[in-house]
């Protein structure tokens, strides 16, 4: 059976851990009632307490979740893009969305679902139980992230977050972030401030960055670097503090 999805789609369906080492009959399976769909910047894709009838992969753009105070300020949750996805945690307890969700740039979007998902499951065990393990995998990588949170600097976070964005077949790279740079400061857990700090200190690593675009000569120097013990880098070049200043007058894109 052959995937409905675009090659490009299922190149990012397969970067999905929930789809990790599954055949290519199987995924066509499961891909089958997946609709793609695109969204512009500010769009409410889903708000807590709706029925969690779909989950989402995103093929390209910025995703986030969020949760409202109750004064209105927003608390980031998640944030994601190509090759990740959300909401699928939702749909199998069946309780409903427990936060909200908004495109936070322009996305392009798989859109899966519930009903035909979960029935194909029902259907194959063996497939059931291949998407269990693949759930512990992104269970254990949420706990990698809680050790980054708590053990790792703000430019080790940053390296490593970056990593995550590059292709796996190259030595350089070059990246898009999302325009708003609290994003990815609230997702690393760090402050808005430290954030140009963090990404100035990544410039002794061969890192630079203009508006949201992020250059990367070296993706495996950069992937050493954000596994090193924070006792054994080196320290940073005394240009740093005047790259952090530039980093921090760029303004973001619109």
């Amino acid at each position: 059976m052959k995937s409905p999805l675009s090659p490009e789609a299922l190149q990012a369906v397969r970067q999905v851990p929930l789809f990790a080492g599954l055949e290519n009959e199987t995924l066509a399976l499961l891909t089958e009632g997946a609709l793609e769909r695109r969204y512009r910047r500010g769009t409410l894709l889903f708000s807590k307490g709706e029925p969690a009838d779909r989950f989402y992969v995103v093929l390209g753009g910025w995703v986030k979740l969020f949760r409202e105070s109750p004064d209105g300020n927003e608390c980031m949750v998640g944030l994601f893009t190509r090759g990740e996805s959300f909401a699928e945690a939702a749909m199998f307890d069946r309780l409903g969305f427990p936060v909200n969700a908004a495109v936070a740039e322009d996305a392009r979007l798989l859109l899966f679902p519930a009903e035909h998902f979960l029935t194909t499951l029902e259907r194959n065990h063996g497939l059931a139980l291949n998407m269990l393990a693949n759930l512990s995998g992104m269970l254990r990588s949420l706990v990698r992230q809680l050790d980054q949170l708590t053990l790792q600097p703000t430019y080790q976070r940053l390296a490593a977050f970056i990593v995550s964005l590059c292709p796996d077949d190259v030595d350089e790279a070059t990246v898009c972030l999302p325009c708003d740079k609290l994003l990815i400061a609230g997702r690393l857990g760090m402050k808005p401030e430290s954030f140009s700090r963090a990404m100035a200190r990544l410039r002794d690593v061969g890192v630079s960055c203009e508006r949201n675009c992020v250059h990367i000569e070296d993706i495996a120097a950069l992937r050493r670097f954000a596994n090193t013990p924070e006792e054994n880098l080196p320290a940073p070049l005394p240009s740093v503090a005047a790259d952090a200043s530039r980093c921090a007058a760029l303004r973001p894109c619109r």
